[in-house]
This record gives structure tokens, sequence and C-alpha cells, in this order.
């Protein structure tokens, strides 16, 4: 035998084939790390030497029925046909091309071959719920947590449980996939659990049974979650079911997650970072006390008093068991306010909340809110800052947030928190929109009533809380068109005034018919209804994802769509150029130039 050796060499079945056909050439083996050693063959050695290797000929199983292949063998020579070692150089120099036994040509075909399997295994990411019950913990650990998934998992996922709302949908099916692979847990909400829709579920997503519209089945939905993706949309043009789910779905969905942190908040002795702060409930006459109400008028000469033409205003509390303000002004100039210095609980300060929410109700005015900032010692150092404040015809949750305050002279500082001390809501006529009645006669603008029932301070925070995927409209029929967004667009204002952390995402019309994967094209973030491009759903899911723990993503509302050639006028506000994949972060410089949208 030839006293010339072999390398270890890659799974490549060619490669292998044409080794096989050899047997002076030693089997490919793994060292314990899985690595392979690479020997150079040695030169021809002399008659007496290679007797010698004939004793240390390594214990390698023959093949039992050898592969066929197309180069000759020397399988079938007898012992004096045997080529020399010379020859079998000169074999082994035809047979094998430099890339066969260079190790950077075996290492890209090894990572080929790993790559193919890969795919297969990716597939297991939608696995039957036919798997047995046993198997599912240990399929998570292998799929998720231990096996080759784990590249995909993202730090703090596993702490870090996720409801889907919507989870059979288009967008809901591919979110449930993504997250399961970044190693969140995942709770789908569903009307009904039947075969079909199990079927359409990965094996070791919890399944909850519920409806949007119903509060009472929420409770155990929003139980053990940090976090909710809604994509579920209604099914039908009715209205009642637009309304159902598109708004008061995402009302009731909101509630019942803040019920829930509420409740964490209560058994952690009130210690919760996603708990409001109580400033003032109108419960009684005796939470009247301390508010102040007065009158006052931007002119300061006399001229303004020929403008004059009278002003009220009171703060009293119904016997209906609500505390009004309303009055009206008829002075050109002049605003009448309710004000009052804070008296926050020991050991709390406004620094550590993110803006204020009003529980309001009315005739639908505009209103200033004021906050008067600075040492409490000495007033004559305070500082003012103003935002303003729309309500609606009946009671509504306005969201005001701090970095929304301007100060009254712009030479002053921004708005410090911590010094705020002083509270007041001011009504002017200037300013005021056109609002129509219940008889559709257009009220006065000049008089106003609002109806108070608490001011919270919201709790800050880094991260989103509640991912809303909306529309912008595009690709919704016509004569339906206005009802959709009617109750898209009122489902959102829930989420903002709600006081949890939001992202809505209004993407454009979903590729249906030619849907194809994520990543494939530049995508466009932009604010506006300006743009007019569809979007694939893989898209989509990929930034609701991405979207739970970027912290620019908080409290935003944006269009998206893949890229295009904008209209001369209507030109956008961001271009991404790539685009998803495990790694990529595309997501944060897009959002980073759009406003916050309150």
């Amino acid at each position: 035998m030839s006293a010339a050796t072999a390398t270890a060499l890659s799974p490549s079945t060619s490669l292998r084939n044409s080794l096989n056909s050899y047997p002076n050439w030693m089997k490919w083996q793994s060292s314990p790390c899985q690595s392979t050693t690479f020997f150079i063959p040695r030169a021809a050695a002399s008659p007496d030497t290679g007797k010698g290797n004939k004793k240390r000929k390594p214990k390698a199983k023959k093949p039992s029925s050898p592969t066929p292949v197309t180069t000759t063998t020397t399988e079938s020579m007898s012992e004096e046909e045997q080529p020399q070692p010379q020859q079998q150089q000169q074999q082994q120099q035809v047979s094998l091309s430099l890339d066969d036994v260079n190790p950077v040509g075996l290492g890209r075909k090894s990572r080929q071959i790993f790559d193919d399997v890969w795919r297969k295994f990716s597939g297991l990411g939608q696995i039957s719920r036919t798997t047995r019950a046993d198997d599912m913990e240990a399929l998570d650990a292998l799929l998720i947590r231990e096996g080759p998934m784990c590249e995909f998992a993202i730090p703090g996922a596993q702490n870090t449980t996720v409801l889907v709302v919507g989870a059979t949908s288009r967008i809901g099916r591919i979110v449930v996939r993504k997250l399961m692979l970044r190693g969140y847990t995942v709770k789908a909400l569903v009307r009904k659990a039947d075969q079909e829709v199990l079927d359409m579920l990965p094996r070791s997503v919890e399944i909850v049974i519920g409806d949007v519209g119903d509060p009472s089945s929420l409770q155990a939905a929003v139980e053990g979650c940090n976090k909710i993706i809604y994509c579920a949309t209604a099914r039908s043009t009715i209205t009642g079911d637009l309304y159902r789910v598109d708004h008061q779905g995402v009302s009731n969905l909101t509630k019942a997650l803040q019920d829930y942190n509420n409740k964490l908040a209560q058994l952690r002795a009130g210690k919760s970072s996603k708990s409001k702060l109580l400033i003032t409930k109108f419960k009684s006459e005796d939470s009247l006390h301390g508010w102040e109400v007065r009158q006052g008028t931007y002119f300061q000469d006399v001229i303004a008093s020929k403008y004059d033409g009278g002003m009220d205003a009171k703060f009293e509390y119904t016997e209906t068991g609500q505390a009004v303000f309303s009055g009206y002004v008829f002075t050109r100039g002049g605003y009448v306010e309710l004000s009052k210095k804070l008296s926050l609980p020991l050991g709390s300060t406004l620094d550590r909340y993110e803006g204020l929410v009003l529980s309001v109700g009315g005739n639908g005015r505009s209103y200033v809110v004021i906050l008067e900032a600075g040492p409490s010692a000495d007033t004559t150092q305070s500082k003012l800052y103003f935002a303003r404040i729309n309500t609606k015809i009946g009671f509504c949750r306005v969201r005001v947030p701090f970095s929304s305050f301007r100060p009254v002279k712009p030479d002053d500082p921004p708005l410090d928190p911590f010094l705020v001390h002083t509270l007041t809501i001011r009504f002017e006529p200037r300013r005021q929109r056109p609002v129509e009645g219940s008889a559709g006669m257009k009220q006065d603008p000049r008089s106003f009533k609002l109806i108070l029932e608490y001011i919270k301070a919201l709790p800050t925070g880094q991260e989103t809380d509640f991912i809303l995927v909306s529309c912008t409209g595009l690709g919704v029929e016509p004569n339906r068109r206005e009802q959709v967004l009617k109750a898209k667009r009122a489902g959102e204002d829930s989420l903002r005034r709600s006081g949890l952390g939001y992202t809505i995402i209004r993407p454009g019309p979903l590729m249906v018919m030619l849907e194809e994967p994520g990543g494939q094209r530049a995508l466009i973030f932009d604010q506006g209804n300006r743009i007019s491009q569809g979007i694939s759903c893989a898209d989509v899911a990929d930034i609701c994802v991405k979207a739970l723990h970027d912290t620019t993503a908080r409290n935003k509302s944006f269009d998206v769509s893949h890229e295009y050639v904008a209209e001369q006028g209507r030109e956008l506000y961001e271009l991404v150029a790539h685009l998803p994949d495990k790694a990529n972060n595309y997501l944060t410089p897009a959002l980073s130039v759009l406003e916050k949208n309150t």
C-alpha cells in the first residue's frame, strides 16, 4: 500500500465519491471540538517503508457498497497492477482541483450544506399543533433557546410576554412566528379555538379565547403580558363591527392592560413603573377646595375698555355628581382660568413622569394648560409654560406630554417637571373651532363648559407597551373607506389618550395577491397620509417586532410602504435603503427624524 495519507474532507458528496474510489485514502475524521484536520500527502517512499505502512493501516471500515463514480479506480486492479506512488500522485493531481483540497473551498462547501439544513430547520418554526404536549418544552428549548435559532434571540425576550390580537390574520401569523423565533413568550387572543385556528398557530403559543368587544373576556388575556401587538380588524363594513373591533376593541384592551398594571402595583405596595400618579380626582364637593377661578385680559392699556363685553365663570359641584367649570367670555382679548397649587404625595415628583392625562367632558372647546415652575419658596422666580389641548363633545381623555409645553417667554429654559408647583386650565374665545350642537346649530364659541373627572401624571418609559396596526385607507373600497378610516382613527385616539406607550403603524395597501417575503425592497417612513405604494405583510410584521424595544418608536405614529418615486410636492421624510434581517436595525434611523405624534 501507498504511504500517502489524505486530508480531512468536508461532507461534499462529489468529493466523497471520488475519494472512496482510492483504497489508500483515509476517511475524514473530526476532532472532539468538531473541527477537522488537514494533512498534506507525503512524498513517495521506498517499497521497504511501504511495508511498515501496512502495519499502521488506519482502522477505517470500507463502505459496503461503494458509490459508482466516473473516474478510473484501482479497486479492481491486482496487486501487481497497483500503480506506484508517483502514479498515484499524478492521478491525484488529475482528479482533485485546488478548490477541493483548499481549506477555504472545503469550508465554503460545508457552509452551503449547512445553509440547506438551516432552511429546513427554520421550517420547524411552523410546527403543527399535532405535536405531543410532552414534547412542547423540549422543542422550545431546541429550536429557540438552545438550538440554531438562538442567533435570532433578542436580549430580554425570554422575560417578555407578548399578546398578539388578530394572530390568525395575514400579518398576525407572521408576527407570531417572528416572536417565537426571537425567544418571546407568545399569547394569542382568538374568538374560537376550532381546529382550523389551532392549525394556523405553532404548538407553543398559549391560546386565550376572548372577544375584544367584551371587556370581561380580556382579563385572562392580558394576565402576565408585558406588551400587546394589535393586528385585528373588522371583517365586514357593518358600522357595528367596525366600532366593536377597530375602535372599542382597542379601548377595551388598553384599559385591561392598565387595570392589570394597577393590580401589580397594589401587590407591590403601589410601586410600579407603569402606574399613573393621581394629582386630583373630582369626586365630591371637598375635592374642589383649593381651585381658584380668575379672570384676565391680554390688553394692558385703556384702549381695551372699548372691547369690554363682559366675562363670567364658575366652578361648582352639581347635583349629578360632576365638577363643572363653565361660563362665557365676550371681552375681546379676555380669558378665564381655573388654577390650583399642586400638592403631590410624599416622595413623588413630576420629573419621574412623562406628562399629564385629563379625563374631561363638555361642549368640545379648546383650552390652554399652563404649568408654573420654579422654586416654591420664591414664586417671583417662577416661569410659565403652556400647551394647547382640544376636547370633544362628551367625555374623552386628553394626553399632554411635558415635551409639548413651551415657555411663555422664548428666552426661558425648557420645562423642568421637578419644579412644577401650579396647574392652570385657561379658556379664551380666540382660536376656537366651530362646533355643531345637538340640533345641528353652531354653538357660540365664546361660551364653554368643561366637566372634570380627574387629572393624573403619566408614567415615563423607554419602550412601547401597545403596537397598533392601523391603515392609510389606500386599498380600501371607496364606498366604505370613510367608515373604515373613522373607526381606525377613533381607535388610534383612544390609544393615545390611554397613557400607555404606543406605536401606531399605518401600512400602505397590503400585497395579498403578490405577497413576497420581507426584506426584498427599501421602505419609506412618512407622516401626513402621502404614501401611495403597497407593502408586504412580512415587512409590516418585522416592523412590529422591532418596535417592541426601540425607544424611538415609543409614542410615534407613522405611515410605511415600499420604496417608490413620490410626486412633486409630496416628497417624503425618510428613505431606508437596507432592509429587514435579524441584525439590521433600520427602524431607529428612520423614526428618529419623525416628530412625536400625540
